[in-house]
This record gives C-alpha cells, structure tokens and sequence, in this order.
C-alpha cells in the first residue's frame, strides 16, 4: 500500500469516525448537505493541507492558553486563536461564516464531547473560547 493510499484510508476514516461521534448534532445544526460537502472537502485534502491543519489547531490551542490567562476575550492572544481557529475551518469546511463560527461556538459549549476538549487546555477555556469567537465574529 502507497502512502497516498493509506492518507485516503485515514482521511476515510477520520470521516466514518467524526461521522459516528458528531453526525446528528452536525448533521441536525447544519444539514446533510454541508456536512456531506464537508466531508467532501476533507477527503479532497493534500497531506501538506492536513499537516496544516494540525499546526493551526496546536497555534490556536497555545494562543488560547495564553489569552486564558488575561482573563480578556477579546485581547490579542485570544482574537490570533479565533483567527488560526478561522483558519483551521476553513481547511475543513466549504464555506466559511462569522455565523457558522459563532454557531459551532455554541455547540462547543453546549456539548460535553467538545467541551472536555477545550476544558483539558484550561479550565474554563470553552466559554472563554465561545466569548473570543464572538467578539472575533462581530468585528
């Protein structure tokens, strides 16, 4: 098996796998037919593409420990997250919203799987999270 092989098996994966843990919230927030161009985008994506994505998430994550600590959403720190954050996306999704981001905002907070994600970079990072995106999205 070629290495381009296996990348589409593991973006195939990552799909089945994201479909199976977030399927109906997404599915049910946004529609079948941005999650299914969604996924379309991902299994378009290039090696190079992917490994991007994984430094804008650990960019966006360090930034949001920073800005946690300031205490202040929309400081520097915590606007460069919502950037990279809004970079990160637009990898990964086709069309790009302040909208949609504030929306997928709410869903971290409200959900428990996305929040435990964000709690383990800090206590209290997915609302501190949630405030940065809205500021950030109303700019």
């Amino acid at each position: 098996m070629t290495d381009q092989e296996k990348f589409e098996g593991f973006k195939q994966s990552l799909i089945e796998e994201n479909e199976q843990k977030y399927g109906p919230e997404m599915r049910n927030s946004y529609g079948d037919s941005a999650i299914d161009s969604s996924n379309t985008k991902i299994k378009g994506l290039t090696k190079e593409q992917y490994d991007k994505s994984g430094q804008l998430r650990q960019a966006y994550e360090a930034e949001l420990k920073t800005a946690l600590s300031t205490g202040d959403p929309a400081c520097k720190a915590a606007q460069t997250a919502c950037d990279l954050h809004r970079q990160w996306l637009c990898i990964f999704y086709p069309s790009y919203s302040p909208g949609y981001h504030k929306g997928l905002a709410e869903l971290y907070a409200a959900d428990h799987r996305f929040k435990a994600h964000y709690e383990k970079i800090a206590p209290g990072c997915t609302e501190f999270f949630r405030e940065a995106i809205n500021i950030y999205c109303s700019g």
